[in-house]
Parts: structure tokens; C-alpha cells; sequence
């Protein structure tokens, strides 16, 4: 049952006047539940409880919260169709994507789970000392990373259930022992409200200490803003627009104790085709991205944007072919009126600029459902309009006409932070494309090789990260088990004796 109240640890409270409701896109009209934003104080509750449950927290052993991790997944799972049910009509989207999403989000939990039981996460090293070593004798050295405190973790428009409440920047958070304090999304503050209620349960089932999870309703960005500014909150994990996630990067800045925010921001994914691969197997591709950009409404931060070529006859056919078989997808419902008003403008807005061609015809669509469409635009138009280069967030591609290699290379090399890169070529060109692979990877996170960008695989070698302004820090990754490294900080111990060195040193 959802109430609507926040989550101050295992503590229900509601003591604020803000009252807000989560929309059903596809009928557009308000859901029967009511959801009340979290007050100053119940911020200010949440936190100190979370710097209370920390000192406890930080001292379980990997083994406890490993099962902790275990448990909420078991939680989740317990809640059945209701949870399902409450996604779908909070976010428009399919229960077939609701069904993989709750798939994708309990994965994360059992695989970091696992890893935790191995003693790699530690990342320790030792060096013995040297007390002959001439001229300085050498001291001993054992190095381990420690948790970093509290983290605020901002959920998600597009991810209700992987990349929101219980999602990965949770998940690795709670797996080193870092408490955890949600900004839900108001978008769907009922998928919320039900996933925290299983973290709490777990918590509770495994004595795990009051203020180890928190759960904080949220209209506008108020609630967001304290969390950032509050002194007992240590780091930010954050999956958005480029706006909203630079705002926290400089909040967070700004402080008189500067912290860390882990922020995903979005991107185009540049896409290269090369001549031969349009030439052999055009039609092929074409099918391929039409049904990667229109998954999921294009409503992924790996949806592919950018689609670079040299301009030759292979090049239009496999535009034409790409636009037909695009319009003939079935249109989805986007997740938020606000998601589709921000899907025309910017749109719209690209459409206005000079050089720009509309490929796909208009389609006549329902409220909130997004009219997929290609443009194309040629290269020295992309190269000289910096407005060209921004993310339309939806089922949307640019097609660059590159005059020829040199030019495709230049227009590389001036992206802006990508999440990911594609090239897509024979196996004979292998050679031909090592240049572009040169400047692709520089300005990308994980670089594909004929294939999608969409799907992002949840395994140890995943890098889902990349370059500002794709991400606030290119070094780490939001998926996989890596995810962790971001809520931690490494704490050298010299000359100490055994007695008082963590487990994992001695």
C-alpha cells in the first residue's frame, strides 16, 4: 500500500504541507495516490541518522552486508505485482520492461553480493618494512580503502527500479558500507515508497542499525539542494540531465567541505558507419538502429544520437531505408508529459538550425507518445553549430554527411564527453578504421564494435562512464562491480601493529 510519507530510517513521516501527485502517461491524468515532500527537518533527521548509522555500519563485516544485499533483493521480489503494476502506470512503459528491469536491479544486488564474499573489493597492499635499507631504512606499509559516509543518491526518471531507489549507485553504496539517503524522483514516488519499504524490511529483518536507508519525497529540487549543501552527507550519486547534474557538481563544490559527485549526465553516442558496411549491409543496419533507437521510446542515456558517414549514394539509401523502417515502429508513450514537451522542444529546436533536414515523415501521435524522427545535416554545418551536438532525449537520430575521412575525424575529435562509441565495419577495413578508433576512444567511455549502444551489460569488464559531460569523473563506472570504487578512499597504515589493522591487512 503506498502512503506517500518519506522514510527518516525505519520511521514513516509526513510532516510536510507539499502534496504531489505521480502521472499515468498513457491516460495523462494524475495517479489516486498522494505523496508528501520531505520538510527541512525531516531532511535534517535523515541525515544525522544516516552519520549516526554510519559509525555502526562502517564496521559490519562484508559477509553481513552481503546478505543485507541479498535480503532487499528478496524484499523486492516479494513485492510481487504491485510493484509491477505501480511502475507501469507511473512510467508509461510495458510490464514486459518492468518484469526485465526488476530482472536487471535484483542482478545488481546478488552479483555485488558476491562479490563482496571474495576479498578483491578491499584492494589492499602490503609492503614489509626494511629496517637495514641504506641510507633510510624503509617502514612498513599496508594500504585498504575505508568507506566515505553518507551518500545522497538522486533516483532516476528513466529507471524506475535499476537506476533509482534500490538501483546501482544504491546498491554499491550500501555494499561498502555507506548509508544511503534517496532524493526519490517524483515521477514515480510510488515505485519508491514500495522499494524502500522492502531496503527497510530487510534492514529491520537483519538488525542492521536505524538510518542505514532513508527515503525522501521530492517535488521540486529543495529537497535536493539541503541534501547536497548538508555537511553529514559525503557523496552524490546521480543519474540525469546534464543541467540538473552540473547544479549538484557545483553545489557540492562549493561547500566548505567539498565532496564528490558521481554524476551520469546523458549523451548522443556517436555512431561511424563505414562505406563498405553501407555498401554490403545497409539494409541490415538500418533495421538494427531503427529498432535501438526506438527501444524503450529512445529514452536511454545510450540511445544512439549521432550517426557519422561519409556522404555517398550508400550513405541516402541507407538513410531512406532507416527513416522507413523507424516510422513504421509503433510509437511508445514517453514517461512524463514534461519528458515529451522537453522531447518536442528539443527537437524542434535542432530542426531550426540551418542545414537541417527532417528525413522521417510527421506522424500524427497520441498525447505523450513521441513521433520518432531522423534528421540529417552535413559536416561542416555539425562542425561550425555547437547546438547540432545536444542530446534530444527520445527516438531521435542525426545523420552528419561527412565530406570525407578528414572531416569525419575532425568532428571526433571536437565531441564533446561521450558514454559510449560505435564502429561499424567489414572485417577487411580493419585497418582502415584504426585512426578513428585512435580519436573515438578518447572521447568515450565504452567503444563498440558492430553492434548497438543500447544494453548495458551488468558484468565486471562494463565501463558505464565517459568524459564530462557524459559524467562528472570519466575514471569510474555507475554499472558493474567496479561501482563501488566511488564510495571508497584509500587509508595507508604505517608501522602499525597487527592488533589494530583492519581484518583485511593483518
Amino acid at each position: 500500500m503506498i502512503t506517500g510519507e518519506n522514510f527518516i530510517g525505519r520511521k514513516r513521516s509526513a510532516l510536510g504541507k507539499v502534496v504531489f501527485s505521480t502521472i499515468n502517461p498513457v491516460l495523462n491524468q494524475e495517479n489516486e495516490w498522494k505523496s508528501i515532500e520531505a520538510t527541512s527537518d525531516e531532511i535534517k533527521d535523515a541525515t544525522a541518522l544516516a552519520w549516526s548509522a554510519f559509525k555502526v555500519y562502517r564496521k559490519t563485516t562484508a559477509q553481513e552486508r552481503a546478505t543485507f544485499l541479498d535480503q532487499i533483493a528478496l524484499e523486492i521480489e516479494a513485492l510481487g505485482d504491485e510493484l509491477l503494476e505501480i511502475y507501469c502506470v507511473e512510467s508509461g512503459l510495458p510490464r514486459s520492461r518492468a518484469e526485465s528491469e526488476r530482472t536487471r536491479t535484483l542482478f545488481q544486488l546478488n552479483s555485488l553480493a558476491d562479490y563482496l564474499r571474495t576479498s578483491e573489493w578491499h584492494q589492499t597492499s602490503i609492503d614489509l618494512a626494511e629496517p637495514n635499507r641504506t641510507p633510510n631504512p624503509k617502514p612498513e606499509l599496508r594500504k585498504t580503502h575505508i568507506p566515505i559516509g553518507p551518500v545522497a543518491v538522486f533516483g532516476s526518471s528513466n529507471f524506475p527500479l535499476a537506476y533509482s531507489t534500490a538501483g546501482g549507485d544504491t546498491a554499491s553504496a550500501l555494499a561498502v558500507g555507506c548509508p544511503v539517503i534517496v532524493k526519490s524522483h517524483p515521477m514515480h514516488a510510488g515505485t519508491g515508497e514500495l522499494v524502500a519499504s522492502a531496503i527497510i524490511r530487510a534492514a529491520e529483518k537483519l538488525g542492521m542499525p536505524n538510518g542505514v536507508f532513508s527515503n525522501l519525497n521530492s517535488k521540486g529540487i529543495e529537497v535536493g539542494v539541503q541534501l547536497v549543501q548538508d555537511s553529514k552527507v559525503k557523496a552524490v550519486g546521480f543519474t540525469g540531465s546534464i543541467k540538473g547534474g552540473r547544479a549538484l557538481f557545483d553545489l557540492a563544490n562549493n561547500r566548505p567541505e567539498p565532496i564528490p559527485v558521481f554524476a551520469e549526465m546523458g549523451s548522443i553516442n556517436p555512431v561511424i558507419i563505414s562505406q563498405e558496411a553501407l555498401k554490403l549491409k545497409g539494409s541490415t543496419w538500418a533495421k538494427i538502429y531503427a529498432e535501438s533507437i526506438t527501444l524503450g521510446t529512445g529514452q536511454f542515456c545510450t540511445n544512439p544520437g549521432l550517426i557519422l558517414a561519409i556522404d555517398s549514394a550508400e550513405l541516402d539509401a541507407f538513410t531512406t531505408e532507416l527513416a522507413q523502417k523507424l516510422v513504421n515502429i509503433e510509437s511508445g508513450c514517453m514517461l512524463h508529459p514534461g519528458i515529451k514537451h522537453a522531447f518536442s522542444t528539443n527537437k524542434n529546436e535542432l530542426l531550426k538550425q540551418d542545414g537541417v533536414q527532417q528525413i522521417t515523415e510527421a506522424l500524427d501521435v497520441e498525447m505523450n507518445y513521441a513521433d520518432q524522427t531522423i534528421i540529417t545535416v552535413q559536416g561542416t554545418h555539425f562542425l561550425s553549430n555547437p547546438r547540432l551536438h545536444q542530446e534530444v532525449f527520445g527516438p531521435f537520430s542525426l545523420i552528419v554527411k561527412c565530406t570525407n575521412k578528414e572531416e569525419l575525424l575532425e568532428i571526433i575529435e571536437g565531441l564533446e564527453g561521450q558514454l559510449t562509441g560505435t564502429i561499424i565495419a567489414e572485417e577487411n577495413e580493419l585497418d582502415e578504421v584504426q585512426d578513428i578508433l585512435d580519436e573515438l576512444q578518447h572521447r568515450v567511455g565504452r567503444v563498440i564494435f558492430n553492434g548497438v549502444p543500447t544494453g548495458v551489460e551488468v558484468c565486471p569488464s562494463m565501463h558505464h562512464g565517459g568524459p564530462y559531460p557524459a559524467t562528472t569523473d570519466a575514471r569510474f563506472t555507475a554499472v558493474g562491480i567496479d561501482a563501488i570504487k566511488r564510495w571508497l578512499r584509500p587509508v595507508a597504515f604505517q608501522n602499525f601493529p597487527l592488533k589494530l589493522l583492519p581484518v583485511e591487512l593483518k
